[in-house]
């Protein structure tokens, strides 16, 4: 099985690095840009798990070692079965 977990910064966090892409995109010329918010994307396999084990693992490795649950949120997207 392949997963992606995608951790990105809670809404009430400042995010300094997707405001300088902002910035960066509206001095190219592209001022429809209005927000930009920058996270982290895992791409992780899986072999020898059920769905249900798989499901219980990931949201383990987002909370325990992926995420910062302070600042962060994450979320699990299966990719293949």
């Amino acid at each position: 099985m392949r997963a992606r977990v995608v951790v990105t910064l809670k809404k009430d966090v400042l995010d300094p690095q997707g405001r300088a892409i902002q910035r960066a995109c509206q001095s190219l010329g592209h001022g429809q840009v209005t927000d930009v918010r920058q996270g982290k994307l895992f791409e992780i396999t899986l072999d020898g798990v059920d769905p249900r084990g798989a499901q219980a693992l990931l949201q383990q490795l987002g909370e325990r070692l992926l995420a910062n649950p302070v600042i962060e949120d994450f979320r699990v997207e299966q990719v293949e079965p």
